[in-house]
C-alpha cells in the first residue's frame, strides 16, 4: 500500500453512504420545490397576463437566505428593516429547507414517497405568527397582500391562527376578505376557535359573504362556527343576515351539525348556546340528512341532555326511524356506557315522558349489560314497564365488578318472585292514558310535587 493512500473503515464507508444519501434527497428536494414554484409561477403568469393584458410585472424572488428566514421567524423589527430597505422588494417566495416525507399518488395506480414541500411569503410568516410590525413593513415595502403559493393567501394564514391585528392591517391593504383557497376555503371557514372572533368581525366589515360556501362541503360560515361550538360567531353570523337552514352536501343545516359534533363535557354548553340561537333564528328541529337523521338523533347520539330537552321544547318528534330503523331512544341507550359523565338518564327520561317509544322486553337483559354503568338510566327505562319478567339472563348480564350498586340490582332482580307495585302500575296507567301528553299535562295537575316527580320517572335509586 504507498503512503498517499489510506483503508477506509466500515463506519467510515458507512459515513459517506449517509452522507451520499442525504445529497442525493438534497437534490430530489431541491428539484421537487422548484417545479411547486415553476408551477405556482405559471399560474400566478397566467392570472397576471388576464388582469393586466400583459406580462411586464415582476414576478416575486425565490429566498434562500437563512439571514432572513431568521428574521422573519423571529419577528426581529430591526433585522427586518436592515434587510428589507426602502426601494427593496418584500414580494418573496420562502423556500424551506425542511419538510416530513409522504406518500402521493403519481398517477395510473402508482405511489412515490416524496418531500412535502409547502412555499410560503414573508407576510405568511409574519401574518400567522401576530408579528404586525414586521407585516407592516413589509407592506410599506410593496408586499402583495394576494401571493398564495401555498394555496392560502396570508389573510388566510392570520385568520388560522387567530391574529386579529394583522388581519385588519391585510384588510386595510386590500387583502381580498372572499379569497378562495387551494382547498376551496375563505377567510371565514378559517375562523374555527373562540379566539378568531375578533378576525371574523374584521372580514365582514371588509364585505366577506356571510354565505359564502366551501367548494368540497358546502358549508356556510355558519355551518363552521356550528361544527365548532361557537356561539359569538353564530350570534355574528346571524345578525349579518346568514340563512339558518342553508343545507350542505350531506344534507346538514347549521343545527344538524351542531347536534352531530361529538362533545367533551366541557363542550356541551357551548353546543347549547349555539343550538338556542339557531332556533331562535327559525332553524328547522325536522330537517333530516341523508341517512334520515334529524338533529334530535344527533343530540341522543352524542348524549348532549340541554339539547334533548330544547328540541323537544320546538316540538322535535321521539319517534322518527332513520334510515337504519332507529328511533332517538335507540342513539342514547347505545352510548351510555360511554357517555356516563353525560347524564344519559335525563336523556332517556325527557323522551320517555314526551311519549318514545320503549325497548321490545327480549332486548332488556342486552340493554342492561351496555347500560350498567348508569343505573339511573336503567332505573327510568324500567320505570315505563308495568310488567318485567326477570329471568337469569338479567342477573348474568350485569358484572360482578358493577355491585358498587348492588342494592340497586338486587331490588331489581327481586322482581323475578313478586310483581310491580301497585303505586308503580297506577302511575303506569296514567302515563298510558296520557301517553306523548304527559310532559304537559302531570306539571299542570293539582298534586304534591312528589307525586308529579314520581309520574314524570324522578329518579330513586331502587325498583318497585
Amino acid at each position: 500500500m504507498s503512503r498517499s493512500s489510506f483503508v477506509f473503515t466500515p463506519m467510515a464507508l458507512r459515513s459517506l453512504e449517509l452522507d451520499e444519501d442525504m445529497l442525493e434527497r438534497y437534490k430530489y428536494k431541491r428539484q421537487l420545490a422548484s417545479r411547486h414554484l415553476n408551477s405556482y409561477m405559471l399560474k400566478k403568469e397566467t392570472k397576471d397576463r388576464a388582469l393586466l393584458g400583459s406580462s411586464t410585472a415582476l414576478l416575486p424572488a425565490v429566498c434562500q437566505d437563512v439571514v432572513v428566514h431568521n428574521a422573519l421567524y423571529t419577528g426581529n423589527l430591526e433585522a427586518m428593516q436592515h434587510l428589507f430597505p426602502r426601494g427593496s422588494t418584500a414580494n418573496l417566495i420562502i423556500e424551506p429547507q425542511g419538510g416530513d416525507m409522504r406518500w402521493v399518488a403519481t398517477g395510473q395506480g402508482l405511489w412515490s414517497l416524496t418531500y412535502e414541500q409547502e412555499l410560503t411569503t414573508p407576510l405568511h410568516i409574519t401574518a400567522g405568527r401576530g408579528f404586525k410590525d414586521c407585516l407592516r413593513l413589509l407592506l410599506q415595502r410593496g408586499a402583495s397582500v394576494e401571493l398564495a403559493p401555498g394555496g392560502t393567501t396570508a389573510l388566510h394564514e392570520s385568520c388560522e391562527n387567530c391574529q386579529s391585528e394583522c388581519t385588519k392591517l391585510l384588510l386595510m391593504h386590500g387583502a381580498n376578505a372572499n379569497a378562495v383557497s387551494e382547498d376551496g376555503l375563505m377567510p371565514l371557514h378559517f375562523c374555527t376557535s373562540p379566539e378568531s372572533l375578533e378576525c371574523a368581525k374584521y372580514l365582514l366589515q371588509y364585505g366577506a359573504s356571510v354565505s359564502g360556501r366551501t367548494q368540497n362541503e358546502d358549508d356556510t360560515p355558519l355551518h363552521v362556527a356550528a361544527s365548532n361550538g361557537l356561539p359569538d360567531h353564530t350570534e355574528l353570523y346571524l345578525r349579518y343576515g346568514a340563512v339558518v337552514d342553508k343545507q350542505n352536501d350531506e344534507g346538514f343545516t347549521p343545527l344538524n351539525t351542531a347536534c352531530s359534533q361529538p362533545q367533551e363535557v366541557q363542550d356541551l354548553q357551548r353546543y347549547f348556546k349555539v343550538c338556542q340561537m339557531l332556533l331562535g333564528a327559525g332553524a328547522d328541529v325536522h330537517t333530516m340528512d341523508q341517512d334520515k337523521r334529524t338533529p334530535l338523533h344527533m343530540a341522543c347520539k352524542n348524549a348532549n341532555p340541554d339539547i334533548v330537552d330544547l328540541l323537544l321544547a320546538h316540538g322535535a318528534s321521539v319517534n322518527n326511524m332513520d334510515y337504519g330503523g332507529e328511533a332517538p331512544l335507540h342513539n342514547i341507550l347505545k352510548v351510555v356506557c360511554y357517555k356516563v359523565s353525560h347524564h344519559p338518564e335525563r336523556i332517556v327520561r325527557a323522551l320517555l315522558n314526551h311519549g318514545s317509544i320503549r325497548v321490545w322486553p327480549g332486548a332488556l337483559p342486552k340493554v342492561l349489560k351496555h347500560c350498567s354503568e348508569s343505573p339511573r338510566t336503567i332505573e327510568v327505562l324500567l320505570n315505563a314497564y308495568s310488567y318485567l319478567k326477570v329471568t337469569d339472563t338479567w342477573v348474568e348480564s350485569v358484572s360482578t365488578e358493577l355491585f358498587k350498586h348492588k342494592e340497586f340490582f338486587e331490588s331489581i332482580f327481586s322482581l323475578a318472585l313478586t310483581p310491580r307495585s301497585l303505586q308503580h302500575l297506577a302511575r303506569c296507567r296514567l302515563r298510558n292514558f296520557l301517553g306523548g301528553r304527559v310532559h304537559k299535562v302531570v306539571p299542570k295537575l293539582d298534586l304534591p310535587t312528589f307525586i308529579k316527580n314520581y309520574l314524570l320517572l324522578e329518579y330513586r335509586g331502587y325498583i318497585h
